[in-house]
C-alpha cells in the first residue's frame, strides 16, 4: 500500500468524542482533511451504524468506520483517530472503543484489499498495543503501510 493511503493530515490523537457518532465524525473529518472523502461520506458512515448497528467494532476497543464505495469518495484512503476517552458503540463484546480508523475506497476490490492489509497488521496484539501508545504519525504510517 502506498504512503498516500494514510496522509499525515488524516491522523489525529487524543480526540474528544462524547459518543459513537462524534467518534465516527472525527474519523470522517480526518478523511476530509486528507482529501480522501467528502462530508457526505462521513454522514454515510454514521447512517450505516444507525441502520446496521455496531458491526464496525471489529476488535476490542477498535472500530473500522466505513461506508459503501460511492461518488463521495475522492480516492482510496484511511484516517486514524485515537480518542481522548473511550466511547460505547453498543458492541457487547468489543466496547468501549478508543481507536477509530476511517476507510474510504473507490471500489469494492480496493475496499477488500485495504481491509485485508489492516486485518493483518491489527491482528498482532503487540503491534496494536504499540500503535495505541504512539503519538507519532510516522510510526502509525510505517506500521500500517509497511
Amino acid at each position: 500500500m502506498s504512503a498516500d493511503l494514510l496522509p499525515s493530515t488524516a491522523i489525529r490523537f487524543a480526540v474528544p468524542a462524547v459518543d459513537w457518532r462524534a467518534a465516527i465524525q472525527a474519523a470522517g473529518d480526518a478523511l476530509v482533511a486528507g482529501d480522501i472523502a467528502t462530508d457526505a461520506y462521513t454522514d454515510a458512515m454514521i447512517k450505516a451504524v444507525e441502520d446496521l448497528g455496531p458491526y464496525i467494532v471489529i476488535a476490542p476497543g477498535f472500530a473500522l468506520a466505513h461506508a459503501r464505495p460511492s461518488e463521495q469518495v475522492r480516492r482510496t484512503g484511511l484516517s486514524w483517530v485515537s480518542l481522548a476517552e473511550p466511547v460505547e458503540f453498543g458492541s457487547e463484546t468489543n466496547d468501549p472503543v478508543d481507536l477509530v480508523v476511517g476507510l474510504a475506497a473507490l471500489d469494492h476490490d480496493e475496499h477488500l484489499q485495504v481491509m485485508a492489509k489492516l486485518a493483518g497488521v491489527l491482528a498482532n496484539p503487540d503491534t496494536l498495543a504499540r500503535l495505541r501508545a504512539s503519538n507519532d504519525p510516522e510510526q502509525i504510517r510505517s506500521a500500517l503501510l509497511g
